[in-house]
């Protein structure tokens, strides 16, 4: 696919930050008016509604699949025991999180030799449609049900966070230096919205309880699907997979890309692999770069852990089906609409580094009450009466206290993600985009594993869900002082 251009074309991270052939250093930084990426023109209309899509497209898979849909009927439904369900569920995460974090890095240097990046984006969405269509089959009974599952949500997630890492390095061309905040917040915000619309949709016309049949909206399931087998649950995969084919494609058709270069694809490794090697060295010079990857690698770990573990959580600790873990998703993706739109603006006004810190503490503080909740205690010590068959969603005060602090918490999310890729491009010399993301990736996933895992020893050692949790916070508070650490950015 090629993409119109005049003069330079849009996007080429091959140019310099004056355009004058002067060699991109760490450190430099254009201005304003040299914000596309080194004083090329603008992009043309649409680019960026386009680009945006791809937050969009994506979004149900983790909100589906990852989190609200399919991973709690993985832990209450497929594995023995809710506990198991969360521990299998880590050790799959840290899996694909080891696998990313190894690669993308990698890729992304290859990717600046050989120039544009649809290709590359076109490739890793093949298997996060196989890997999520695959997870229709994981149906309870089947003797291959459990590896099925592991294995199509592992698959999924490897094309989703590769596929991600290419769309992100398009971000300086599509808007000027001083607007970044608001492109990734606005990014963050519509990926929740389709996130939102997609759970709706699951939930109302899908997904069903097995004790009634019936869909969040007292429907019957469409297409058939059998409750008994929760092929409503099971359906989210596929349904996320067309989801992502339909509305992915206005970034194939309208956003600018960089123009191939022939680099014949050996070639394209070798020097791929060499100026990996070079970024690292200027990454370890450049203390604030290496303070902000240190600090995105351990907070991304928790968000890691808390999105691949929330709505495991709540269908272990408060015995909720999916009618409540959905209505749940459907709160939390309106807050952290709300979140990204107000964190986008914030990070434009006061800067990424502020907006990352307030988020962390909202979600140590939030998280910290959320492990305190169960079905008759609030805050550790607080006794309260478990909600009572036939009295309505959400009538106890355990899951009243959970709604309000889940909705805060997913407020903070958005804000926190959005800001940090705002903040990598801030510190990231002209000219290496995609491998600088290549290294954010890393640092975002290079222990990636380690939370997942932890969640997983710590919930088998103690077979307690919320002292599993409880190890997220540690990731959180972590990254917070590393994030203190890290100088303002230069004049």
């Amino acid at each position: 696919m090629t993409t119109p251009g005049a003069g330079h074309a849009p996007g080429d991270m091959t140019q310099t930050g004056n355009d004058k052939g002067a060699p991109a250093t760490a450190g430099a930084f254009p201005t304003d008016e040299d914000a596309f990426g080194g004083g090329l023109l603008p992009p043309r209309r649409g680019a960026v509604a386009s680009w945006l899509f791809f937050d969009w497209a994506a979004q149900p898979f983790f909100t589906l699949v990852t989190t609200f849909v399919f991973a709690p009927y993985f832990a209450s439904t497929l594995a023995a025991t809710p506990a198991e369900g969360q521990a299998l569920w880590g050790y799959a995460t840290a899996a694909a999180g080891l696998s990313i974090a190894l690669l993308a890095p990698v890729l992304g240097a290859i990717a600046d030799r050989t120039g544009a990046r649809k290709p590359w984006i076109a490739a890793f969405s093949l298997p996060l449609l196989v890997g999520s269509a695959a997870l229709w089959f994981a149906a309870p009974g089947e003797p291959w049900a459990i590896a099925i599952a592991l294995a199509g949500f592992a698959v999924a997630t490897l094309g989703a966070e590769f596929a991600t890492v290419f769309t992100n390095a398009m971000m300086p061309d599509l808007v000027p230096r001083s607007q970044l905040g608001r492109l990734s917040g606005n990014g963050w915000a519509l990926g929740y919205a389709g996130g939102l619309l997609s759970l709706v949709i699951a939930l109302g016309l899908m997904a069903s309880s097995p004790q009634t049949g019936l869909t969040m909206l007292g429907l019957e399931p469409i297409f058939g699907l059998d409750p008994a087998t929760h092929a409503g649950d099971r359906a989210s995969g596929p349904f996320s997979a067309i989801w992502y084919l339909v509305f992915v494609l206005p970034l194939f058709l309208l956003v600018p890309d960089v123009p191939r270069r022939p680099v014949a694809l050996g070639t394209a490794v070798r020097q791929g692999l060499a100026d990996l090697a070079a970024t690292l060295r200027e990454a370890r010079s450049d203390r604030r770069m290496l303070l902000f990857l240190a600090a995105n690698m351990i907070y991304k770990d928790g968000l890691v852990a808390l999105f691949a573990f929330g709505g495991i959580y709540a269908a272990g600790v408060l015995g909720w089906s999916s009618i409540e873990i959905g209505t749940f998703g459907i709160l939390l993706t309106i807050t952290g609409t709300i979140g990204a739109v107000i964190g986008g603006r914030l990070d434009d006004r006061l800067g990424p580094k502020p907006v990352i810190a307030g988020a962390l503490v909202v979600l140590i503080l939030c998280g910290l009450g959320l492990v305190s909740v169960d079905r008759d205690t609030v805050f550790f010590i607080v006794e309260a009466s478990p909600g009572q068959p036939g009295a309505g969603l959400f009538s106890s005060l355990p899951e009243q206290v959970f709604l309000v602090l889940g909705g805060i918490l997913g407020a903070a999310a958005g804000p926190l993600q959005a800001a940090s890729r705002t903040l990598l491009v801030h510190v990231s010399p002209p000219g290496a985009m995609t491998r600088y993301f290549g290294l954010f990736a890393l640092s975002g996933k290079v222990t990636s594993f380690l939370a997942p895992l932890l969640v997983g020893i710590v919930t088998t050692a103690t077979a307690s869900q919320a002292a599993g949790m409880a190890v997220i916070l540690v990731f959180f508070a972590a990254g917070l002082a590393l994030l203190a650490r890290v100088g303002d950015r230069p004049a």
